[in-house]
Formats: C-alpha cells, sequence, structure tokens
C-alpha cells in the first residue's frame, strides 16, 4: 500500500483538501493518506521546512510526500518531482523544496502544467503523476528531467567565539517559541561552559531543561524539542504572546512590525561564558 502524506497552506474551512484526497483516490483505492498539516504559513517558508522534514525523516522509503504551499508565487508555474532520501517530494518550484532538503536532489522532474489552470486542475496533474509514480512508471515518464529550479537557502544561525544568535522560525499553537539552533550545533559551541539565553531585552534562561514536567507551572523554560531544535516556553503559558515574540515574515516590513508591536527581525541570542 502507497503511503502519501499532504501538507497544504490551505486550511481546513472549506473543501479543498478534501477534494485533493478524493482526486488521489480515484487514481488508486488502496492508497494511505495521511495529513501531516493544512496549516502551513504562506509567508514563512523556513517554518514550512522545519514542519515536513521534520515528519518526513519518520516515514518509510518510497512514501510520496505532497507539499503544497503558496502555490502561484513563482513567475512561471512549474510542479516538481524529487527523489530524495529514497522517498518522492512533490512539490511547487518556488523554493521549498531545498528548503525541505537543504541540498539540492539529484533528480529532479517538472510536471507539464499551466498557471492559468485552476488550483484543482493542478492538483489533478499532482493526483495524475502519483497513481503513475505507485504502479513503478518510471520517473522521465511522467515528467520532464529539470535541473533549472527555484533554490531557497535555511536560515543559519550566527555564530561568534562566545555566542550564537538564532532566529524564531515558528511560534506553534501554545505559542512556543522555536528557533533554528540545533542541539548538535549547540553542543559543539558550548563544550560544557554556562550560558544565559535572551530572548527579550532583560529576560534569559541558563538553563537546558528536558521538557514541561522539569520546571513548576508559569516558569520559563528552554528544550531541544523532538526534532532537535531549541524552544522556549513556559509551562501552561503562552511565552510568544507574553512577551511580544513573532515567527519570521518574509512579507512583513519594518513599519507594519513596528505597528504590531513586533520585532521586524526577532533574534535570540544564547551567550556563553569562558
Amino acid at each position: 500500500m502507497a503511503i502519501i502524506t499532504l501538507s497544504t497552506d490551505l486550511g481546513v474551512q472549506d473543501y479543498l483538501v478534501g477534494a485533493i484526497k478524493g482526486q488521489l483516490l480515484s487514481e488508486n483505492k488502496s492508497i494511505q493518506l495521511i495529513d501531516i498539516t493544512h496549516h502551513l504559513i504562506q509567508t514563512n517558508y523556513p517554518h514550512a521546512a522545519y514542519s515536513c522534514s521534520s515528519a518526513f525523516k519518520h516515514f518509510p522509503e518510497q512514501t510520496i510526500h505532497i507539499v503544497l504551499l503558496d502555490i502561484y508565487s513563482a513567475k512561471d508555474l512549474k510542479i516538481l518531482v524529487a527523489v530524495f532520501n529514497n522517498q518522492i517530494i512533490i512539490c511547487p518550484d518556488n523554493g521549498i523544496l531545498t528548503l525541505i532538503t537543504q541540498t539540492k536532489p539529484e533528480l529532479i522532474f517538472s510536471l507539464s502544467t499551466k498557471k492559468e489552470n485552476t488550483f484543482l486542475q493542478i492538483t489533478q496533474t499532482i493526483a495524475k503523476a502519483v497513481g503513475n509514480i505507485i504502479i513503478k512508471k518510471p520517473l522521465n515518464e511522467i515528467g520532464i528531467t529539470e535541473n533549472n529550479i527555484v533554490e531557497r537557502s535555511a536560515l543559519k544561525p550566527t555564530i561568534g567565539n562566545n555566542w550564537i544568535e538564532g532566529q524564531i522560525l515558528f511560534v506553534d499553537n501554545f505559542e512556543n517559541v522555536i528557533i533554528n539552533i540545533t542541539k548538535e550545533v549547540f553542543d559543539n559551541e558550548c563544550r560544557g561552559r554556562k550560558f544565559k539565553i535572551h530572548f527579550k531585552r532583560n529576560e534569559t534562561i541558563n538553563t537546558i531543561q528536558h521538557n514541561y514536567a522539569s520546571v513548576h507551572e508559569t516558569e520559563k523554560l528552554a528544550f531541544f524539542n523532538s526534532a532537535g531544535y531549541l524552544e522556549i516556553a513556559i509551562n501552561k503559558g503562552n511565552i510568544a504572546g507574553l512577551f511580544g515574540l513573532n515567527s519570521y515574515n518574509e512579507n512583513m516590513n519594518q513599519h507594519a512590525a513596528a505597528m504590531q508591536n513586533k520585532w521586524f527581525y526577532q533574534t535570540v541570542q544564547i551567550i556563553f561564558e569562558d
């Protein structure tokens, strides 16, 4: 049974997600459909990449991942089919592919579609391609070999001799804040030294906890989440709302950020003590 995952920016308020699932099932009734999320943010590609890559690595080989993010943003609409880690990723050619994979996959193909097509005409093309992939039709017969794609680089933390500065990738539904500093980066720079995590004016955290149970209710904490990224939170509270923290937004300018009382380019610093 083929496994197909769906990650979109469509939400769940209307019929579109159900229609896409119907298109996929019409091509092959035996597939197993898994929802990753339908709440990707069009203006936050790093968050979309974080959500997708963190989930995809837990799926078996040959899983087909469909990512529908900001689908009409590209000047020329292309839908890519890429092979990565023995899985297949289908997504628009707007840079989300290389953000998810953090490299340019060796095998990339594009599907024939037109920008004037309706959304469901485009997803029907995707569904047809998925049906052909399941029956083992060669990818070079499903699409055209593609070398010229839009590439985006992941937001990476800046590292100094005794500090790391990272960016807020994502604020989750509980208003916990995820930062683009991984445990591997932290461990490499920390080397057993004491540290302070600065995230808003004079607010600091100087201990890495295991999880929420490590602190009392209403207490701040920092820990590395299941995806391996630094997360700051308040046990039974919302740290983002309390301190005016916000995730990265490609389209928000400085004036709009100031009007909303939010940092334009929000960073979190870790200072190490020698």
